[in-house]
């Protein structure tokens, strides 16, 4: 029997029919569909001979005393079938089916529509009828035929439920992701289900699958998943570094798919629907481990024995007399995994790693370079040029290269030492000897008071620093501050054409044997 609306909203309809809205309007605004409303619609051409009865005795007939068969006919009192609804915009047909030819939006079509041809109805209608005509035009798809060895497609999908146990919580079944390594050219196929989705989970599937294949494709088609693709972007897309770093070290191609065009890798997802049908529906497991084994006897026995419904052959034998032979041999090293970072240059030219810093050249100072390190070595980028490059240390010891540093921040203790004297005997023997006599007794202490010294030359001339460093020498004073003083007086006292002398007894210094004596008792 067919439904029959309550009063309500029967009279509800006649109301809204008298204000002219149409079947579209009234649906979106009571969610009463628009064949249910054109059954209640007395202006509706199927219903012109329809039957009417007053509800009580001798009311006059109105719209809502009207009634109606339950099922209206569907054909016309001649007979002949109901008219359809015409669009306003069918008569523009030629027009619009030209500019979607260009790409034009529905949008533009309209307006084009009002300004060019006078069209004086709604947006809507144009949009309507621009995607009936896109229905009826379907879009054509080419099928791409790979050679053996040249591409394999990968994707994730759903796995069966799993039992997991979480800590804090009840163990419960969740479904894992089921990843899928598809050969483009003979089926085979490689399944594994994780529970992550991460670039070392991502990339650990790929191994796997290369060494269940016994080889690597030339090309990968991926999705554009954050674990193979950092930005997807329809011309330059940014591949994740260690995927990137990965796919060159086995010797693949990465290629992946145009955002929002799953149909470019459809191979792999024909695949996964057909494992999730095939090998998983219906079952559940107690450990990852138990799946990933049902999965590798379910394709061992069943999957790549099958003739495949695209190449019409089993896809066991293409693979094995086709493309077995054309894949790549595998790397002879394994992958060395690594971490990416973001690190700023200090002041002094390195950068911090795990506790442990490492020198990067001078002239990155303040810029923020990208690091990759793990747990053999630190290598430092620049875009992708390798700027430097480290074996790890200890937390808390520097590893530094010597060209990395200005010419003047080289050099070694000892040279700095033989530069810093060497500078002292430009100016006299007794400032050489002064700078011997400090270096002996204060050692690395005596570095900062030679740079002073060596200063001492821009403000006093040259002899007068002599003369202060032979008066400190005699005196037995190392520092730096006694021979400025000294320069300061011995200037003063040349200025005042007086000479300095300095004597060791006078009425008002004590004998140091005096001291020695008092020390004594």
């Amino acid at each position: 029997m067919a439904n029959v609306l309550k009063m309500e909203k029967h009279t509800r309809i006649l109301k809204l029919l008298r204000l002219g809205w149409s079947y579209r309007r009234i649906e979106s605004e009571t969610g009463i569909r628009r064949e249910t409303i054109s059954k209640y619609d007395p202006d509706h051409p199927r219903y012109a001979k329809a039957a009417k009865a007053p509800t009580e005795a001798g009311a006059p007939d109105t719209l809502d005393n009207q009634k109606r068969p339950k099922c209206p006919p569907s054909l016309q009192p001649d007979g002949q079938a109901k008219p359809t609804r015409i669009s306003s915009a069918a008569e523009y047909e030629d027009v619009i089916r030209e500019k979607l030819a260009l790409g034009l939006t529905a949008r533009r079509i309209y307006q084009d529509l009002v300004a060019d041809h006078g069209y004086n109805h709604s947006y809507d209608s144009v949009k309507r009828f621009v995607r009936k005509l896109k229905r009826r035009t379907p879009a054509v798809v080419a099928h791409i035929h790979s050679q053996p060895g040249e591409e394999a497609q990968v994707d994730f999908g759903l796995g069966a439920p799993t039992l997991k146990t979480c800590p804090g919580r009840n163990s419960r079944y969740v479904k894992p992701w089921l990843f899928k390594m598809v050969l483009s050219h003979s089926r085979h196929s490689y399944e594994e289900v994780v529970w992550s989705q991460d670039v070392e989970t991502f990339i650990g599937c790929h191994q796997h699958a290369f060494e269940a294949f016994g080889g690597v494709p030339a090309l990968i088609r991926i999705d554009n998943l954050k674990s193979g693709v950092l930005k997807a972007h329809l011309y330059e897309p940014e591949l994740n570094p260690l995927y990137s770093a990965f796919a060159e070290h086995y010797g693949f191609v990465v290629l992946p798919c145009l955002p929002r065009k799953p149909e470019h890798k459809g191979k792999v997802e024909s695949g996964i629907g057909y494992t999730q049908d095939n090998a998983l529906k219906g079952l559940k497991f107690d450990t990852l481990v138990a799946q990933n084994a049902h999965l590798r006897d379910w394709n061992r026995r069943w999957a790549r024995t099958r003739i495949h419904g695209t190449i019409k052959q089993q896809v066991w034998a293409v693979f094995i007399e086709m493309e077995r032979n054309a894949l790549q041999p595998l790397p002879e090293k394994p992958f060395a995994y690594f971490k990416v970072g973001t690190r700023k240059v200090h002041a002094d030219g390195h950068i911090e790693v795990k506790g442990a810093y490492y020198s990067v050249p001078h002239h990155y100072l303040g810029q923020s370079l990208t690091v990759h390190f793990n747990a053999q070595w630190v290598k430092a980028l620049n875009g992708t040029e390798v700027v430097a490059f480290h074996r790890r240390v200890q937390p808390g010891r520097f590893c530094t290269q010597k060209d990395h540093l200005p010419e003047n921040k080289t050099l070694t203790q000892e040279e700095y030492k033989a530069r810093l004297l060497a500078r002292c005997a430009s100016i006299g023997e007794a400032t050489h000897t002064w700078a011997q006599m400090a270096l002996k007794e204060r050692k690395q202490r005596a570095f900062r008071a030679i740079q002073g010294l060596l200063r001492l030359p821009d403000k006093y001339a040259l002899d007068v620093v002599e003369k202060a460093c032979e008066q400190a020498r005699k005196i037995g004073s190392a520092h730096y501050q006694m021979v400025a003083s000294l320069c300061t007086a011995i200037s003063q006292l040349e200025a005042g054409n007086e000479q300095l002398e300095l004597i060791q007894q006078h009425e008002i210094i004590r004998d140091p044997k005096d001291y020695q004596q008092f020390i004594e008792n």
